[in-house]
């Protein structure tokens, strides 16, 4: 089958292409994707735009259809991006190995990529390559310090305090409820975790409730057991600048999975003091 040749973007249609990543910059995804699909009307499945359009979708947490647009985008002006948007989609999907190789590739590409070694250090993470994960991590910080500084590293009994202190200072009536419930820290969330939902949840998440919310009427639940609140160590270590952030950041994933524990909505977290 006959391919066409690569025609790159016009001036003026890469002029478009810079402002739709300014829009993406200022959050308005919205007029991103109309300014998106008005150039691909006129140039419809040329590779770049496909690239805009994975990248778009990966915005929307829509890794399915991300890897869909990207299927035709081989031939883009930017390997490295391709790779390292492939490679993320497949990690958002739990794809790990999948994810490593197509992070190697943008790597190979283009060595100096912070945010995908970053993402190798990730994958890695789930796919239990301690060693890995660490070197590509290092990598990413001796890169990139401001935007991908190395975890922040903390002992498992100071992480625990944390954990019982955020608990604590939950308002009294939701700590009652919290008797029978039993809230477990664990490294990272597990592949069966993540892909219960469809789409999957995001490997990179810090916390989830998995079980039936208590005011839930189920006939073949176990009384007095709705589930469990799970904290992912490694993310919210990741995820976190200094000891006082990580203090935060517990505590709000703690309230947000409490939250989920009670069906409430976020009107309903603002009156029970979870807001």
């Amino acid at each position: 089958m006959a391919t066409h040749p690569y025609e790159t973007l016009t001036e003026a249609e890469w002029t478009q292409v810079d402002k739709i990543h300014d829009l993406l910059d200022d959050g308005d995804t919205e007029s991103a994707r109309r300014a998106l699909d008005e150039l691909l009307r006129r140039r419809p499945d040329h590779p770049d735009l496909r690239i805009e359009d994975a990248t778009l979708k990966l915005d929307a947490n829509q890794p399915s259809q991300a890897l869909a647009a990207l299927a035709g985008a081989e031939r883009s002006a930017d390997p490295a991006r391709y790779f390292f948007l492939r490679a993320m989609a497949h990690h958002e999907l739990s794809r790990f190995a999948e994810a490593e190789a197509d992070a190697l590739r943008a790597l190979a590409v283009h060595p100096g990529d912070a945010a995908a070694h970053d993402l190798l250090s990730r994958s890695r993470d789930h796919m239990g390559d301690k060693e890995g994960a660490a070197e590509a991590s290092e990598a990413a910080a001796e890169l990139d310090p401001e935007n991908f500084p190395e975890p922040l590293e903390m002992s498992d009994a100071e992480f625990d305090a944390l954990v019982e202190k955020a608990i604590a200072d939950l308002p009294d009536k939701v700590r009652e409820k919290l008797d029978e419930l039993p809230v477990l820290v664990q490294p990272l969330p597990t592949t069966e975790m993540l892909t219960e939902a469809d789409p999957p949840l995001s490997p990179d998440l810090l916390g989830l409730f998995v079980g039936r919310h208590i005011f839930a009427e189920s006939h073949s639940a176990v009384p007095g057991a709705p589930g469990a609140i799970f904290l992912f160590r490694k993310n919210l270590l990741r995820a976190c600048a200094d000891a006082d952030e990580l203090a935060r950041e517990i505590r709000v994933t703690v309230q947000h999975e409490v939250g989920h524990l009670m069906g409430l909505d976020e009107d309903e977290l603002e009156d029970w003091g979870l807001g």
